[in-house]
């Protein structure tokens, strides 16, 4: 089956009409419905039951071409994006994140790159958090990750990038908010709200509030239900900085403690490419260069 007769089979399920659909696309209606019976021979099942009155989508039909239109919108996606490239550039390189907060700087150094590297792009890839999948299948060529998630995996080079601290997340209206740095025992009377795929330093962290300080606690899904229940004013919770959107919404305040998540940059042992290499020193060099940020 081709692009063609993917354009044809959707569009008969539009017009439930073979004149009307082959009037359409421009086509003879002898010429499709010879398409549409040399797809259902390929299929091995009837996509549309024929009558005097027009045609009609059997139930696998109607299945088929709900996940057809899916695809044909991706592969729509996929020639465009390609023409893009095509015109305008000459290669491409891939970073995979989380969130575009995780690499705070990258906005401004995917501009200084383009001054110094015309007709190479770079693409944020934004995956599920501290999802390294798909940049071990190769569909990154860049991961941003933390050390300890990526440190044992063999085939990849990894770029050290900067220490982000551990804060304290509250609304904005919350007394706590307003200090230069928060201590476990500001926490006592408080709800903390855990887990959700919490890195092992925060981890640490956490668990050393609950010994020490005998605070209530709780756990929470993931990074949006921990959110929302900050908001609804249900408790607080402690997070990595490279985790703040830096939106406003919430109050972002350093927390004392010693432990820091080290995040890194990974690339493929086998990509020797001048421009990829390039970046990821290009970042580390922002991050060099701006010691007061710590995420």
């Amino acid at each position: 089956m081709d692009t063609k007769q993917i354009d044809y089979i959707l569009e008969l399920s539009k017009t439930m009409n073979f004149s009307r659909a082959a009037e359409n696309l421009f086509i003879s209606q002898p010429a499709l419905t010879y398409q549409i019976k040399l797809v259902e021979e390929e299929l091995r099942f009837r996509l549309f039951d024929r009558s005097p009155k027009g045609a009609v989508l059997t139930p696998a039909g109607e299945q088929f071409c709900i996940t057809l239109r899916n695809i044909r919108d991706e592969l729509r996606l996929a020639i465009e994006q390609g023409q893009n490239f095509s015109t305008r550039y000459r290669a491409n390189i891939t970073i995979g994140l989380p969130m575009r907060s995780a690499i705070y700087f990258l906005p401004g150094a995917i501009e200084e790159f383009g001054r110094t590297h015309e007709g190479i792009s770079v693409t944020p890839h934004f995956l599920a958090l501290y999802d390294t999948s798909s940049f071990l299948k190769g569909e990154e060529d860049i991961l941003f990750a933390r050390h300890n998630n990526v440190k044992h995996i063999p085939g990849i080079k990894i770029h050290p990038l900067f220490e982000s601290r551990i804060y304290l997340i509250t609304e904005k209206t919350d007394e706590l908010a307003g200090r230069e740095i928060v201590h476990a025992g500001d926490l006592r009377g408080r709800v903390l709200m855990v887990g959700g795929g919490s890195p092992t330093e925060l981890k640490a962290v956490q668990q050393r509030i609950i010994d020490t300080v005998h605070l209530d606690y709780f756990n929470s899904n993931d990074r949006e239900t921990t959110l929302t229940n900050i908001k609804a004013h249900r408790g607080i919770c402690l997070a990595p900085g490279f985790l703040n959107d830096h939106n406003g919404e919430f109050a972002w305040t350093p927390f004392d403690c010693p432990e820091r998540v080290r995040c890194v940059l990974c690339t493929h042992s086998g990509d020797k490419r001048e421009c990829v290499s390039d970046f990821v020193k290009l970042l580390q060099g922002i991050y060099r260069e701006n010691p007061e940020f710590m995420a």
